[in-house]
Parts: C-alpha cells; structure tokens; sequence
C-alpha cells in the first residue's frame, strides 16, 4: 500500500534511461513564446502588474545597496516554482517540486553564491551577523555557533519546506481519491465535494510556497549587502 501510494512520487518513466517525468519541469516555457507576439490584453495586463509588484516589493527589500537587475532572478525563481507546483495539480503530470533534486538543486547555488559573495567583499558584515546587537559577553560563543547552524541549515529548510508541502496535499488528495471505490454511493459526492475543497487549498498553497520561498531568498541574499 505504501509502495503503491508514494509511487505517484517515483519519477519512473523513462526512456533509454532518460526519465521522461522530468520534462514536465520545463513545460513552462511553452507559455512564454505566445507574450512575444499576441496583442496585450487583459491577461497580459493582470500578469504584468503582478510581476511589477514583485519587483517594487523585492526591490525594497534587497536595500539601496542592490545592484540594478537584482529583482529579477528571484521573480524568475517566483514564475519557475509557481508554474511547476499549479502544473503538477493536473493529472498524470509529474510534480517535480516534491522531490529535493529539484529543491535542492535551486536553493543551494543560490545560497551558495550569497555566502561567496558575502565573505569575500563584505567580511566584517557577515562576521557582525554572527553575534546580534546588545548580546552579554558570556553567551558569544553560542551565539555564534547557533547562527552559524541556522545559517548553514538554510538550503535544507527551503528545499524541505517546499517539498513537504507538495508532498502532503498530494498524499491527502490520493488517500482520499483511492477510498472511493470503498464507499457507499451516497457519500460519493462528499468525498467529491471534499476534493475540490482540497484542490482549492493546494492551489492557494502553490502560490504561497512560491512567494515564500522568494521571499525568503530575498532577506537571504539582502544580509550579505
């Protein structure tokens, strides 16, 4: 049974040992193309001012020590996570964001990229991050170790944050699915009902897991300026 049930996880597919499920995570760009040549209507209008939005708002965050452009990476990294969770909301395609190659696979350049730049141009603002404002001599040295250990953690609970959330909702969504065959037929429309509630809960989380997760990117790499 549980073999069964976390095997909708199982990138498995393949085809000379090529996982096929992996291609859903680029099927996004297949929305870019079609922007560049339509006419500008009220999608295009809606879309834009979103992602203006996102830029006033990564742009306050990031500080007047940013360089010019910086906003973009993380709405980039907003749009790639957003389309790949709404995409794996529809049948028999593969959620890449609930597996931690791919979570991972975001979060560590990135931290890793802040971090290199942060100790080699700014390294007595990252030593200063270490110990906050007003801390007793004697309690220094743990506080440096625990925020050394949050900082070092950091990748990991973007990644697993991510991936737990996909993960849940999905498994609750099959759980569910799979007792309909065991069920009376009168509460065939309560296990429907139940289900759409559900899918409506798991959208609303696809957009507040890619906001998060670029949100917080954005405090990340504003501590090393």
């Amino acid at each position: 049974m549980m073999t069964n049930l976390f095997s909708v996880f199982d990138p498995s597919t393949n085809i000379l040992n090529f996982s096929i499920n992996w291609i859903s995570t680029i099927i996004g760009i297949m929305f870019i193309p079609y922007s560049f040549w339509m006419l500008p209507n009220r999608f295009h209008m809606f879309w834009f001012s979103i992602l203006n939005k996102l830029h006033l708002e990564f742009k306050t965050l990031l500080g007047k020590n940013s360089f010019n452009g910086t906003t973009f990476i993380f709405i980039s990294l907003f749009l790639f996570i957003l389309f790949n969770n709404f995409l794996g909301l529809f049948p028999y395609i593969f959620t890449s964001t609930s597996h931690l190659t791919l979570t991972l696979s975001i979060s560590l350049p990135l931290w890793l990229a802040f971090m290199f730049y942060g100790w080699i141009n700014n390294t007595q603002h990252m030593f200063s991050h270490l110990i906050p404002q007003g801390t007793p001599n004697i309690l220094m040295p743990f506080m440096v170790l625990i925020e050394t250990i949050s900082n070092i953690i950091r990748p990991g609970t973007l990644a697993v944050r991510l991936t737990a959330n996909m993960i849940a909702g999905h498994l609750l969504m099959t759980l569910l699915g799979n007792t309909g065959s065991n069920i009376p037929n009168y509460l065939i429309f309560l296990l429907i009902f139940t289900q759409i509630l559900l899918l409506i809960l798991e959208s609303a989380v696809t957009i507040i897991q890619s906001y998060v997760i670029a949100i917080l990117s954005t405090l990340y790499s504003s501590e090393v300026n």
